[in-house]
């Protein structure tokens, strides 16, 4: 596939990155050529160029593409690239966009017909991650298929976990209510086997039903967790304001931002919520304790300082926050801030670029999401009709190693899937993968009558 993206920014870059790894024919465009001058040993073509100079697009094959990308900092220069690149013959157009309202489904059609097939807003995007991990207090990343029919958690093991130091077939067989898919030991990425277990501090990765998901609280020893109730948001950005117009309403939610102009911007935009806007620097131990540091259950830091983030968050946790969640748009710091303990790390870039990813697949692809902790993709498959993976049972599919089947939404109810699952055609299946490509993935969902 040919895919051409105008914008070496983060999403931008990130993006390119994905894409050379999957073999993609990829192009990125950029006036700048210092942005594109980090990304030489990729396999990646770069153009230095106008994003919206139809000559350069020509030139870098636009009329070729499969699908066009716009993720520069403009939001109409994305849109604008998106409208050009679709008169040239792309196949497919996303843009970047900074304004909610776009994002309306009555406004679909209306961009469709200017030749912008998919509006991408990473701060929604991340809002989303963040509210989810908020209504689970003891739980570090959360994913749900099909309105929570299917849930993966990644939890963070500690002392007092029933199931520490005993082998995974003792604790997960076919007919126990979860699965484990991955686990995360130091700088080690485990796809478990019946004979490995579980040790204090890995961060394990169950798959698992809505129904079960207070066992799953009570065998990983979090059962002492609070419930959020008071919220503390370091950061008045648009990330924090998304997220303070999503979180549940029985949440109270308090945002502490350094600028005072910023202040007034955040309570015309959250003068109907409940949120309180406070001015003041959320590194101030004395606001902090003011404002109930410690009858808070959860600290959310979003300036978009990642230094600041996760010693903010590490404050918070001396202060006896159970619940922290630091923004982290450096990718290199991601490592560092969980060995540091922080708790739930959240990256736009990952974000974006999975949601834009998950276009490529030829196979019916719902959803997609990028687990930075442990190198690997989660994706919903749809099973299409005669797909070889609807052909046998699932220990007999010969799946590449690396990849976990974890469960499957049939009908709308979730359920569990074993080595003795059968598959059928409009199932929608959860598969985890670590060091194997998604497009490796895809063939076995895709009708094919050579099967």
């Amino acid at each position: 596939m040919k895919v051409v993206i105008v914008g070496a920014g983060a999403v931008g870059t990130h993006l390119s990155k994905l894409l050379s790894g999957e073999h993609q024919d990829c192009v990125l465009i950029d006036g700048d050529s210092e942005r594109l001058a980090g990304l030489s040993e990729y396999d990646v073509m770069t153009y230095q160029a106008s994003p919206t100079s139809i000559k350069a697009l020509k030139e870098a094959g636009v009329q070729h593409a499969d699908l066009f990308v716009g993720v520069t900092p403009e939001e109409s220069v994305n849109m604008n690239a998106c409208i050009i690149a679709h008169a040239l013959g792309a196949k497919k157009t996303v843009a970047r966009i900074d304004n909610y309202e776009y994002l309306s489904p009555d406004m679909h059609q209306f961009f469709k017909n200017l030749g912008i097939d998919s509006l991408i807003y990473p701060e929604v995007l991340a809002a989303g991650d963040i509210t989810n991990g908020l209504k689970l207090s003891w739980v570090r990343q959360r994913w749900d298929v099909h309105d929570g029919a299917l849930t993966l958690l990644g939890i963070k093991l500690r002392e007092g976990a029933e199931i520490l130091n005993r082998p995974l077939r003792e604790l997960c067989g076919p007919d126990d209510p979860y699965h484990i898919v991955a686990i995360k030991r130091d700088d080690d990425t485990l796809i478990p086997s019946g004979m490995d277990e579980l040790h204090v501090n890995d961060l394990a990765y169950f798959m698992t039903t809505k129904d079960y998901i207070p066992y799953i609280r009570k065998i990983v020893g979090k059962e002492h967790y609070t419930d959020v109730k008071n919220v503390i948001i370091m950061g008045g950005g648009k990330t924090a304001v998304r997220a303070a117009l999503t979180i549940p309403n029985y949440m109270n939610v308090k945002i502490i931002e350094k600028s005072s102009k910023r202040c007034e911007k955040l309570n015309e935009q959250l003068e109907h919520e409940e949120a309180m806007v406070i001015h003041g620097d959320g590194r101030d131990l004395g606001l902090l304790q003011e404002e109930g540091i410690r009858h808070t259950q959860a600290f959310v830091a979003l300036t978009e300082n990642a230094e600041t983030n996760i010693l903010a968050c590490l404050t918070a946790k001396k202060l006896g926050v159970r619940k922290t969640i630091a923004l982290v748009e450096n990718l290199d710091y991601v490592n560092m801030a969980e060995s540091l303990d922080i708790g739930t790390i959240i990256n736009k870039k990952t974000i974006a670029a999975s949601h834009i990813f998950q276009m490529l697949l030829d196979a019916e692809v719902d959803n997609m999401r990028s687990l930075m902790l442990v190198d690997a993709e989660v994706a919903e498959f749809t099973a299409a009709e005669g797909s070889k993976v609807t052909k046998r049972p699932v220990k007999d599919l010969g799946l590449p190693f690396g990849v976990t089947i974890g469960g499957l939404v049939r009908n709308g109810v979730g359920m569990l899937v074993n080595g003795n699952s059968q598959i059928e055609a409009g199932d929608s299946v959860m598969v985890f993968c670590h060091e194997t490509k998604l497009s490796q993935i895809e063939k076995f969902f895709k009708t094919n009558p050579i099967w």
